[in-house]
């Protein structure tokens, strides 16, 4: 719009009298001078030194001009254009050879070069498998691309059981008797590793595995841990496509998007994906397991989870495993409540199993049973005033809880100084406050008086029985 402007201006000062032109030209430079001064302090720099070599060559022009003999019109126009040309042209180029090395503007012109951002260290954890720093979010990359590539690090599980065949020969065998979903979390040379849910292989003789190219194997059972719900499978990792890492659960936030892949009602569907977001992380869902009643802590989401999706992953947008699918309300009536153990509990779990084949923790020796659901007639000497407790249902041998003396029917209502209210919260605490080796003193009712016994706790695999 500027040039355009000029050239207008220098048309009108050929078209003039000759005695006119030296008069219009120092007018002319004069008006551009002023009006460059007004415009200073809107132009950035390199504007004002584009602006500055085109005056000046305008100025050297209109000077030769005035000196030299007239020529026809259309030659005088004809330069005048061809002056308006060149400088634009040298000042394009000084400005694309400064602008890029002037810090406010280096943006602009780095803006299409990639940016490498500063990559966290990884997440500190014991043993071979680690959790990765959540990276950060590729607006180009593909959702698409990115379940193409999990889904290969996704498994289908069928859980064998034995029954009883009178037409065979051997009188038993190995029938399915149900289905879940598995992800590949680790190969290690001629091995690779499958994390699940324990309920998905619970009691199972065989377990056998799909993976992504159709082929199917035989898994070996690595450990358990019914409490957490979570098992580690081994198999043959020559059909092993791919391998899935474990990101940072802790970095979610409610809204962020999530994928959930796995076999919803059996292998007919492998590999369904779906959906949603974080609807709420550190969620406490009272579950019942073999080991016990426990308050599992779970990620929300609104993906749809269907039976089968157990044990399956729960994805973030750039293809880590920031959950292991576990369990919905499915009441009537409710939808979009599922829940994902969280990658950052998953992994201390699977590492354990992975080296020891158990889970350690520290052991009473006693079986429990909430006092809401005893009849009264069992513990008719308890003080009225005493609604809440555990009531001792079975003690093993050799253990910490009979050499310390406690006996069946006692009645639980204190660990240390903490309240005991339901078998819940007795486990909650062995598991968060002590550690094994630790000493406790349990504050129990027995003959409706009130008594303590102190005990050292010692380890066992499967919790308190």
């Amino acid at each position: 719009m500027e040039n355009d402007k000029r050239f207008n201006e220098f048309n009108h000062t050929e078209d003039q009298p000759n005695n006119l032109d030296n008069r219009n030209d120092e007018n002319h430079s004069e008006q551009q001078e002023m009006k460059f001064d007004t415009e200073v302090e809107q132009v950035n720099p390199v504007q004002v030194e584009s602006e500055t070599i085109q005056q000046s060559a305008v100025t050297e022009e209109t000077t030769l001009r005035s000196s030299m003999p007239k020529e026809k019109k259309s030659n005088g126009k004809m330069k005048s254009f061809l002056s308006m040309v060149s400088a634009g042209v040298l000042g394009s180029v000084l400005t694309l050879g400064v602008a890029p090395h002037i810090d406010g503007l280096q943006g602009y012109f780095n803006s299409g070069e990639s940016v490498t951002e500063p990559q966290s260290e990884v997440i500190e954890a014991s043993g071979p498998v680690k959790i990765q720093p959540t990276a950060v979010n590729d607006s180009t990359s593909s959702v698409a691309d990115m379940v193409e590539d999990a889904s290969k690090g996704i498994v289908g599980i069928t859980s064998m059981q034995a029954q009883q065949n009178p037409f065979s020969r051997n009188n038993s065998q190995s029938v399915p008797s149900g289905t879940g979903s598995g992800v590949i979390f680790q190969k290690d040379g001629d091995e690779a590793y499958i994390v699940t849910n324990n309920h998905v292989i619970e009691n199972a003789n065989e377990v056998e595995i799909s993976l992504y190219n159709g082929e199917k194997t035989m898994a070996k059972l690595i450990g358990t841990d019914p409490l957490t719900d979570l098992a580690v499978l081994k198999i043959d990792s020559k059909n092993v496509e791919a391998v899935l890492e474990f990101g940072d659960s802790e970095s979610l936030r409610p809204g962020d998007q999530v994928f959930a892949i796995g076999n919803p009602l059996g292998l007919d569907l492998s590999r369904t994906v779906t959906s949603g977001i974080v609807s709420a992380k550190d969620r406490s869902i009272s579950v019942d397991t073999s080991a016990g009643s426990w308050e599992l802590n779970v990620i929300q989401t609104d993906a749809a989870i269907n039976p089968g999706n157990s044990g399956g992953a729960l994805l973030n947008t750039q293809g880590q495993v920031i959950g292991i699918n576990s369990l919905k309300i499915a009441n009537s009536g409710v939808e979009g409540l599922g829940f994902a153990i969280p990658s950052n509990d998953v992994v201390p779990i699977i590492n354990s199993l992975i080296e020891s084949g158990k889970i350690e923790r520290p052991f009473i020796g006693i079986g429990l049973a909430d006092l809401a659901e005893i009849p009264r007639m069992y513990y008719a000497d308890l003080p009225e005033d005493i609604k809440e407790g555990v009531i001792v249902t079975s003690v093993a041998q050799n253990s910490a809880a009979e050499k310390a003396g406690l006996k069946m029917t006692d009645v639980i209502v204190k660990i240390n100084d903490t309240e005991v209210k339901s078998s819940m919260d007795l486990r909650k605490y062995l598991y968060s406050k002590v550690k094994i080796g630790d000493e406790i003193q349990l504050s129990f009712y027995r003959g409706g008086k009130l008594e303590t016994a102190k005990l050292t706790l010692t380890s066992n695999n499967t919790g308190i029985e």
